[in-house]
C-alpha cells in the first residue's frame, strides 16, 4: 500500500477558517508532465585564458654584444614582424661582415664562388638579416652596428635588456607572444572524460565581453590532478581582435548533439542526501507521493530523466521544499 503525503496536515489551521478552500488554491500547487524533447546537451565548465605555445618566440642571439639603441623598450609593447628590436655594436659580427666585404673585393679579381658563399653564410648563421647583407653586397660598406628584428607580430612579454646594456651569445633578450589564438584550459570531472569525443562545438563566454567564442579544436591532457580530482581539457580559440588576455577566466558550455529524450525542468526535481526525488500526483486532490528518479543535467533549466519517469507521468513543479518537509514528517525518506 503506498503512503502518500497529506498536505493537508500542514494547512489544518487555514482549512479551519475557510472550509471551502482547496489545496491548490492554498498552495497554488503546479504541476508538470513528463514530455519528450530533441535537444542538445549543454555542460557548463570553468576555464582561463594561457598563451599558445607554439606562439612563444625568444629573442636570443647567436653573438654577444652592446646595446646602442633599444627600440622595444616597454613591456607589453606591441611589435609587428620585421620591426626593429634593438640595434647593437658586436664585435664579432664587424669582424665576419668585414670579411664578407673583403671576399666581395676579392671575388671581383680573382672570381670564387664558394669562398663568397662561405662568407655569406657565416653571416646567416650569425643570424644577420637578409636585408643587411644585402645593403654590403649594394653598398659596398660595413656598419659598425648591427639591427636585431622581430621574428612575429606579437607582444613583449619579457624584456631582459637596456639601453646600453652588454650581452652574451644566446641570452634571451625577448620574448614575444603572438595572441591571435590562444588556448583556455577547462577543469573537467574525471566523469566527463567519456563524453568528450560526442561533443559537437565549445561556446566560451568571458566577463565583461558580450561575444561568445565558438571552437571544437581540443586536446585533452593525459594527466589528472589529484589534489582535486580534475582533468585538463585545452581549447583553441581564435583571437584575431585581441580583447582575450592570458589570465582571464571563461565560462565553457560543451554542446553535445541533439537527441531526444525524457525531460523535466529543474524546478520539479529536488536533491537530497545525494539522491534525486519528484513527488508524483496522487491517486485523490492533494495526495502527493516522493519517487526517487535518476536525472542528468541538460542545461540550467532541465533535467534528462534517465530512470523512475515515464512519458505523461504527472509531477509537482513548486513548493517542494513544503513536500520535502511533510515527507520528513511522515518519516518517507
Amino acid at each position: 500500500m503506498k503512503i502518500l503525503i497529506k498536505l493537508l496536515l500542514l494547512v489544518l489551521p487555514l482549512v479551519l477558517l475557510a472550509k471551502e478552500a482547496t489545496v491548490e488554491q492554498l498552495f497554488s500547487v503546479q504541476t508538470v508532465k513528463v514530455k519528450k524533447e530533441t535537444k542538445a546537451q549543454r555542460i557548463k565548465n570553468y576555464g582561463y585564458v594561457t598563451m599558445d605555445q607554439t606562439r612563444m618566440n625568444s629573442v636570443s642571439p647567436r653573438f654577444g654584444g652592446y646595446v646602442v639603441k633599444l627600440y622595444a623598450d616597454k613591456i607589453y609593447k606591441y611589435v609587428k614582424k620585421g620591426e626593429p628590436l634593438l640595434t647593437v655594436y658586436s664585435p664579432e659580427v664587424l669582424k665576419a661582415k668585414d670579411e664578407y666585404l673583403n671576399t666581395i673585393k676579392y671575388n671581383k679579381k680573382r672570381p670564387n664562388k664558394s669562398m663568397l658563399e662561405s662568407a655569406k653564410l657565416k653571416l646567416k648563421l650569425l643570424g644577420i638579416s637578409n636585408k643587411e647583407i644585402a645593403e654590403i653586397t649594394k653598398k659596398r660598406k660595413v656598419s659598425p652596428n648591427t639591427t636585431i628584428y622581430s621574428p612575429i607580430d606579437g607582444y613583449i612579454f619579457v624584456k631582459n635588456i637596456d639601453k646600453g646594456s652588454a650581452f652574451n651569445a644566446k641570452q634571451k633578450l625577448f620574448q614575444i607572444v603572438n595572441l591571435d589564438e590562444v588556448w583556455v584550459e577547462a577543469k573537467l570531472f574525471s566523469e566527463q572524460r567519456t563524453n568528450i569525443t560526442s561533443i559537437k562545438k565549445y561556446e566560451l563566454t568571458f566577463k565583461g565581453l558580450e561575444k561568445t567564442y565558438t571552437t571544437n579544436k581540443k586536446l585533452l591532457y593525459p594527466q589528472l590532478d589529484p589534489k582535486i580530482a580534475t582533468l585538463t581539457l585545452r581549447l583553441q580559440v581564435n583571437n584575431k581582435d585581441h580583447k582575450l588576455f592570458p589570465g582571464m577566466y571563461a565560462t565553457v558550455i560543451s554542446v553535445k548533439g541533439k537527441e531526444t529524450q525524457l525531460t523535466l525542468p529543474t524546478t520539479a526535481v529536488i536533491r537530497k542526501n545525494s539522491k534525486y526525488y519528484v513527488f508524483m500526483v496522487g491517486e485523490y486532490e492533494g495526495e502527493y507521493e516522493p519517487l526517487e528518479v535518476s536525472v542528468k543535467i541538460i542545461d540550467a533549466n532541465t533535467y534528462k530523466v534517465v530512470a523512475g519517469l515515464d512519458e505523461g507521468d504527472e509531477v509537482v513543479n513548486n513548493a517542494l521544499f513544503m513536500m520535502d518537509s511533510d515527507a520528513q514528517i511522515n518519516e518517507l525518506y
